[in-house]
């Protein structure tokens, strides 16, 4: 494992620690927003907690930034070996690209926020999707991928859309509204769903297919 893993050069050190804070703030900010719109409401802060992590662009990006911070030091134990693989890694950016793209695609145009809502919306879904793919293409050991690992990836927006519909079916808030089986009824739900694991599938494959290039260009020169 530790092979995979070479000292971090100074650059790549900066990087992940602007990527890090980047991520971590944009994260606090989306919190405070929940908890504050708990707390006008008089809602319990609880459930705004519960809430926020339901999301699956606050586990994704959640990830992002503890990939980002565990880069930042050489350390090699078992939770910065797991984090700094380029194989969690490549899986992490399958899944935040996804998040981006589910986004700007099916959900932009529902809502206009405004201020720190705007902020916090654009670097979760734009700012961070860009920064750890970048990562990614840049920094991490390339040649390591192989097609069934997008099987292993797919597990993670599979058990996240299966504990969704699980959810929303018990409390009538399915989250998203291309999740909404009150308003979609199940068939359309589960094609909405199944139609985004197919897109995070895709995102995989290109990742795959981009990773193995790199790796015989490098290997070539």
């Amino acid at each position: 494992m530790h092979s995979q893993m070479p000292p971090l050069a100074p650059q790549q050190r900066r990087y992940a620690t602007l990527g890090a804070l980047l991520g971590w703030f944009a994260l606090a900010v989306q919190l405070y927003l929940i908890l504050w719109g708990r707390w006008v409401d008089q809602a319990s802060l609880m459930g705004g907690l519960v809430r926020f992590f339901s999301f699956f662009t606050v586990l994704t990006n959640t990830l992002v930034a503890v990939a980002f911070t565990c880069a930042i030091k050489d350390r090699h134990s078992a939770g910065h070996r797991f984090f700094r693989s380029p194989v969690v890694c490549a899986g992490i950016a399958t899944s935040i690209v996804l998040v981006s793209l589910a986004y700007n695609l099916l959900l932009r145009n529902l809502w206009s926020p405004q201020g720190w809502q705007w902020l916090a919306d654009g670097l979760l879904h734009e700012v961070m999707p860009v920064a750890f793919l970048a990562y990614w293409w840049r920094y991490l050991r390339k040649g390591l991928l192989s097609f069934r690992h997008v099987l292993w990836w797919m597990l993670y927006p599979a058990l996240y859309f299966a504990w969704l519909l699980l959810r929303g079916n018990v409390l009538g808030d399915y989250l998203y509204p291309f999740l909404d089986i009150g308003t979609l009824g199940v068939a359309k739900a589960l094609m909405n769903a199944f139609g985004v694991l197919a897109g995070f599938v895709g995102i995989g494959l290109v990742i795959v297919v981009v990773d193995k290039g790199m790796a015989r260009r490098i290997s070539n020169q």
